[in-house]
């Protein structure tokens, strides 16, 4: 069972997507189980399943004993609902309450995906509160930031940052699953507003290792037990952050690169004591975020009759050369090309939005607002 993980039963019993089947269990054990004792035992993780249309799927994992793997694929990224149902299912299993856990999988299965906030009941013991995903992760809420946070310093959160930001190739490293999906999960999440668009596999199974030598960027997690037989391969500019002893190794100066002034107020804010609880953390990556791209609504063009268009000329100039050295390296990153065009597809679209990060921009003053371009933000219809 350990060396080829196989499907021992299935929710529904008719699913049948034979790609799914084959690839998920190898997902389920991703570290080399000869090496790796019982430890892991009760460890919740999560791998991510993407499709051809960059759609990510996750499978949200528990580790039982006896070597089996209990794993809930979704497209929802409900990390705390789901771990915390993987804790009841395992239960039931453990107490062999096999009409317990069917009629659980089966609410869930057939409940319609439910508003934010809004309650659901699956069973007698199994209630939650549907999360809202819009909003900005807070600590200890989210189990994600909050085990990255605790787990890597603040001098290598924001050196990772700044490898994201350059789209480097990444590898983080841990011996606890756990952890080690936590930090991938909860690192890429202080990208936002933007996404990262190149491969990303927040635990990498033993027979997809040479995807560390892939030629592009990527961001990967990779269980300790498999990390020697990585650094065995050509790896060639590579970040590598070592989780379980917080140290991160980079041919790069990135963070050099980002403007200082941006880089010591994000470090001053999240030295501070009371960042550390309720959405400081986020909150402050979502305000450098701010300062160094919420210039681009200055740079947007509006002509009568014709689409409204980003000028990245416009977006690089008057700046402080450091800011503008990064401005005209960011116009080339894919997470900055897609936020882009998201927002000018919702514009054109006449469709008025605001968000977190449009909010921040305001309040911070990190746009001018200076041209023949103006919105009252949020954006009103045209």
């Amino acid at each position: 069972i350990f060396l080829n993980p196989v499907v021992l039963w299935k929710f529904p019993e008719d699913f049948a997507d034979q790609e799914v089947l084959q690839t998920v269990p190898k997902f389920c054990f991703p570290f080399d189980v000869e090496r790796v004792s019982q430890n892991q035992v009760g460890q919740h993780f999560a791998f991510v399943l993407t499709d051809i249309e960059s759609k990510q799927r996750f499978g949200f994992c528990r580790l039982a004993s006896g070597g089996i793997c209990l794993c809930i694929l979704s497209y929802l990224p409900w990390f705390e609902v789901y771990y915390k149902l993987l804790n009841t299912l395992a239960d039931y299993l453990a107490k062999d309450l096999d009409d317990d856990l069917n009629e659980t999988l089966k609410s869930l299965y057939n409940h319609p995906v439910p508003k934010a906030n809004s309650p659901v009941n699956l069973s007698v013991h199994s209630y939650f509160i549907a999360p809202d995903v819009t909003g900005l992760p807070t600590i200890p809420e989210s189990r994600n930031l909050t085990e990255y946070f605790v787990a890597v310093d603040v001098s290598n959160m924001l050196q990772l940052y700044a490898s994201m930001l350059h789209e480097r190739r990444i590898l983080i490293t841990s011996g606890k699953l756990s952890t080690l999906t936590a930090c991938v999960h909860g690192s890429v999440a202080l990208l936002y507003p933007m996404y990262w668009q190149h491969i990303y596999i927040p635990v990498l199974p033993p027979h997809l290792l040479d995807y560390c030598c892939a030629p592009m960027p990527y961001l990967i997690g990779i269980h300790s037990s498999l990390i020697d037989r990585v650094k065995n391969k050509s790896l060639e500019d590579v970040v590598l952050l070592n989780v379980d002893t917080n140290t991160l190794e980079s041919p790069f100066n990135d963070l050099n690169s980002l403007p200082s002034d941006v880089v010591s107020a994000l470090k001053n804010k999240l030295k501070k004591q009371s960042t550390a609880t309720g959405d400081g953390v986020a909150r402050a990556f979502l305000r450098a975020q701010a300062a160094l791209f919420g210039s681009y609504r200055d740079a947007l063009r509006y002509k009568p009759g014709e689409p409204i268009t980003f000028c990245e000329e416009s977006f690089t100039k008057h700046r402080s050369s450091l800011m503008k050295q990064f401005l005209e390296t960011a116009v080339n990153l894919q997470l900055f090309k897609q936020f882009i065009d998201g927002r000018l597809a919702k514009l054109n679209a006449g469709r008025g939005f605001s968000d977190i990060f449009e909010e921040e921009i305001t309040s911070g003053g990190f746009c001018g607002g200076k041209n023949q371009f103006q919105y009252d933000y949020p954006f009103s219809e045209q």
